[in-house]
């Protein structure tokens, strides 16, 4: 009886298990592919700066897509080695800074966008340095979507500086853009 027993059970739950699976497998959720991802890297110079020391930020984003069904998520990952200053987290580095998001349609010539988001919260990281004032920190920005319906799509994304003292307000840094999906 016992065996019976213990048989039987696997039975259910192998039948519990396809059942489940072919149910999965049935979702628009199930069809969305795993995001695709594009690195680049950029060096910037603090123009606010002229002294002796090292001033540049080595900056790497990684702008990210992927394609559920007939919407384009996105979301960038920015990580940055920056200089050594004489202040632990000093707030007067930038006057301003945002990281632009946008979810663009793919197409020949010059992609358009169709829907952006700007995020500040980069600017408090980007100001926060470790006990020893090396500014080296990241940020991950929410995700952003797009319904596109059957158009290509694909993550770009902008980095905004404003730095403090040098008269000439944002600065604009391009990166590459994701893959297309």
């Amino acid at each position: 009886m016992r065996k019976l027993k213990r048989s039987t059970s696997t039975a259910v739950i192998i039948a519990a298990l396809a059942g489940t699976a072919a149910i999965a497998t049935a979702t628009p959720a199930a069809a969305a592919t795993s995001y695709k991802c594009t690195t680049s890297t950029k060096s910037i110079d603090d123009p606010a700066y002229t002294g002796p020391w090292a001033d540049n930020w080595d900056v790497r984003v990684t702008l990210c897509a992927k394609r559920s069904g007939s919407t384009v998520y996105t979301y960038a990952k920015v990580s940055w080695d920056g200089p050594a200053y004489g202040q632990v987290d000093d707030s007067t580095i930038f006057d301003g800074a945002y990281f632009k998001l946008q979810v663009k349609k793919s197409q020949a010539g010059t992609d358009p966008v169709k829907k952006s988001a700007n995020y500040y919260g980069i600017e408090s990281r980007l100001e926060n340095s470790d006990s020893n004032a090396n500014y080296n920190n990241s940020y991950t920005t929410p995700v952003l979507s797009y319904t596109i319906g059957s158009a290509r799509g694909l993550g770009d994304g902008e980095l905004h500086l404003d730095w403090n003292n040098d008269g000439k307000g944002y600065w604009k840094h391009q990166f590459s853009a994701s893959p297309v999906v």
